[in-house]
């Protein structure tokens, strides 16, 4: 089989090229799940080894590096598995898999000139000592997701060349269908450690909903598809788990549990089974195991029910799991019992449509949690989907809300929506934010939100030019941060 890569997966090698050339020894890959990671890894790894390079692909787990083994001989080509006693321990070949704990081992890779990285965004120890210790060796990292504090220390370039929002109008990636779930994982005044909830107190507190998740499952498939579909469900711990397989069992549903419990080839064997087309398995259950080299194209729900305060990597990549593109596969259904939807939404709203330019970990920190108020805005009252941008008819039900006017104010949040307003005046606001970045210190993060707070959009198609701020600009910025701090609880 020949490996025929799509054109923004040529941009991309293109790109690490030319960041090689200009000096640039550490790169990062930014792109999406389900965009082919792995296939351009795969082009840079065959085009070293054609050079007389050698070369090395660095992965999180060992199963991993039995699936990108596979992928590399459906290819035609030659390398080893740098693993004692495994069948293709080659260390002879210019092309070698190995897992980071292997590397770690070794801690030596003689004669390496490129290592690639994947799940780049979970930083190991050493294996970051090993890059600094040799800097001569180019790396690029692999990342849907790399906002870990730190990266930006690790990698001095970062290349990107296809959105979320790109995959899924050309038809490689599934849209969503987001249902925000009746009964929500109550979080309030929960333990945090190091700003994320604490795993006792997010187990505990799911356990108490597990019944309904079961029962929203069963209902939103029987209304939506007719009957159960594939499925995999990100629960909030292994006791949790453990329940929901219990629950699920006793309505007539077979989801199986898995976890650091179980015997590895028994998790693969359990995934190998799910992943045919004529599985006896309606679903799988599991924390974090199913996040990283998961790739069940035709599962057709999701059900978030792992809280996460400030982990938007995590978020981000359980979606990207059911999002693969699959034949008659129109979207994939997200139900969301963890709050975790709008708890990132305005975060995954940027990245969806944006993408991701610049190593920023600032979007790994503890989102303020929205007032029920807001989170019952935000969603059909109805049928529970969530509200698209720009339209005041739900996409689920067809149940229309009236818009009562162009600003909309809850709770103490300033939001203006988008009704018409034209592109010169969005142009002229957007110069004048662009006026505060390089003038009084803003981030280009706090601008971009100050003008989806107003427009309801992203900004999209304008200049980047400057121009001294009008009064209604400066008006519309103090009532924003008045409104802000009255939220928050600062003034009253």
């Amino acid at each position: 089989m020949s490996l025929n890569l799509r054109d923004y997966q040529e941009e991309a090698i293109q790109k690490l090229r030319e960041g090689f050339a200009k000096g640039y020894k550490k790169q990062m890959l930014a792109s999406p799940t389900g965009s082919g990671k792995t296939e351009i890894a795969i082009a840079l790894l065959d085009a070293a080894k054609k050079k007389g390079t050698r070369s090395a692909m660095i992965l999180d787990r060992i199963v991993l590096c039995d699936q990108t083994s596979t992928r590399l001989s459906s290819y035609d080509i030659d390398h080893g598995v740098l693993q004692a006693g495994h069948w293709r321990y080659r260390p002879y070949e210019s092309i070698q898999v190995c897992s980071a704990q292997t590397l770690e081992k070794r801690n030596d890779f003689p004669d390496l000139k490129l290592m690639i990285i994947d799940e780049a965004h979970t930083t190991r120890k050493k294996t970051v000592e090993f890059i600094k210790a040799n800097p001569d060796v180019m790396v690029v990292g692999l990342s849907a997701t790399p906002f870990t504090k730190g990266l930006g220390k690790i990698y001095d370039n970062v290349v990107s060349t296809v959105t979320t929002k790109k995959l899924v109008d050309d038809g490689h990636l599934a849209p969503l269908k987001v249902f925000i779930a009746k009964e929500e994982i109550n979080m309030e005044g929960a333990k945090k450690v190091a700003g994320e909830w604490s795993q006792d107190e997010v187990t505990t507190r799911a356990l108490k909903i597990t019944g309904d998740i079961v029962a929203e499952w069963i209902s939103k498939t029987t209304e939506i598809f007719g009957g159960p579909r594939k499925t995999i469900v990100f629960c909030a711990g292994v006791a949790h788990g453990e329940d929901l397989a219990k629950k699920f069992k006793e309505a007539g549903y077979n989801f199986i549990s898995i976890s650091y419990k179980e015997d590895d080839d028994l998790k693969k064997k359990v995934i190998e089974d799910f992943s045919k087309p004529d599985t006896t398995i309606d679903g799988l259950i599991a924390t974090d195991i199913l996040t990283k080299g998961f790739d069940v194209p035709d599962v057709m729900i999701g059900v978030s029910a792992r809280p996460f305060s400030k982990s938007l990597s995590s978020h981000i990549q359980q979606m990207g799991r059911v999002m693969r593109s699959s034949t008659d596969k129109k979207f994939a259904l997200w139900l969301d019992h963890s709050g975790n939807f709008l708890r990132f939404r305005t975060d995954w709203e940027d990245i969806f449509e944006n993408g991701v330019s610049e190593l920023d970990d600032s979007k790994e920190k503890t989102k303020k949690e929205l007032t029920p108020e807001e989170k019952t805005a935000a969603k059909c009252p109805k049928c529970g989907h969530i509200w698209p941008a720009k339209s005041d008819t739900c996409p689920s039900c067809g149940y229309k809300r009236e818009r009562k006017s162009m600003v909309q104010s809850v709770a103490g949040s300033l939001h203006e929506l988008d009704s018409g307003v034209n592109m010169d005046f969005k142009q002229k606001f957007w110069s004048m934010l662009q006026w505060h970045v390089r003038h009084k210190g803003w981030s280009e993060s706090r601008a971009f939100a100050t003008y989806k707070q107003r427009f309801g959009v992203w900004p999209k198609g304008l200049h980047n030019g400057t121009i001294p701020p009008d009064a209604d600009c400066e008006r519309y910025i103090y009532k924003s941060i008045r409104a802000y701090l009255y939220k928050t609880g600062r003034i009253k």
